[in-house]
């Protein structure tokens, strides 16, 4: 017999609801991206873990499915800018250095040829239409890296791969720096701010 939505119990899951808590990075003054750009860019993060747990807290007190479902659908798209931003600021900490020998280098080398054509392709998909991110994300099954696009903060994430670099590609990330017609320009920045000893450890 197949029981109704409506009949489930509402599971209570304040014993096992853990809140997140706002993560510090120390970014140095950017080349290209202003410390008030960084600044506000930091309390946009913070108000998604700030969702986050709301969603968690709440989401077994509302009683009406329908609700519940959309809380449950915001949750990732939330969830998603949440840990995007930590992967974003992260790359930044300690100021842009080269990227070291070892696996990530070399498996650059192996797929693209180069540093330089790697980069090439993460800028094209940079330069995707709408709001997003550009990912790069390692398959350890394959050992192969793999570039794509993801909408919003969730749409498009794959599956059974951890990130290694992520571009965030919202108006908010560059508008107080360049207008939309001249986004090329803060990729270009991120590029040149990129602390690739971090992007690697993540290997």
């Amino acid at each position: 017999m197949i029981q109704s939505l409506a009949s489930y119990k509402l599971i209570n899951l304040r014993q096992i609801t853990m809140a997140y808590e706002p993560k510090t990075f120390d970014i140095p003054e950017l080349d290209g991206i202003s410390k008030q750009s960084i600044d506000e860019h930091l309390k946009l993060y913070a108000g998604y873990v700030k969702n986050v747990n709301h969603i968690r807290e709440q989401q077994d007190k509302v009683t009406d499915l329908y609700a519940r479902s959309e809380m449950q659908r915001r949750l990732g798209f939330e969830f998603g800018g949440m840990k995007n931003h930590e992967y974003y600021f992260e790359q930044f900490v300690g100021g842009a250095k080269e990227l070291p020998d070892g696996d990530f280098k070399n498996l650059i080398n192996e797929q693209y040829g180069s540093l330089d054509k790697f980069v090439e392709h993460m800028k094209m998909i940079a330069g995707t239409r709408g709001v997003g991110w550009a990912m790069c994300y390692l398959d350890r099954k394959e050992n192969s890296l793999v570039n794509t696009w993801v909408d919003e903060q969730q749409l498009g994430q794959l599956a059974d791969v951890d990130i290694m670099l992520g571009i965030d590609m919202w108006e908010h990330s560059y508008m107080l720096d360049y207008p939309p017609s001249e986004k090329k320009q803060y990729i270009d920045a991120f590029f040149r701010n990129l602390n690739w000893e971090i992007v690697a450890a993540r290997v």
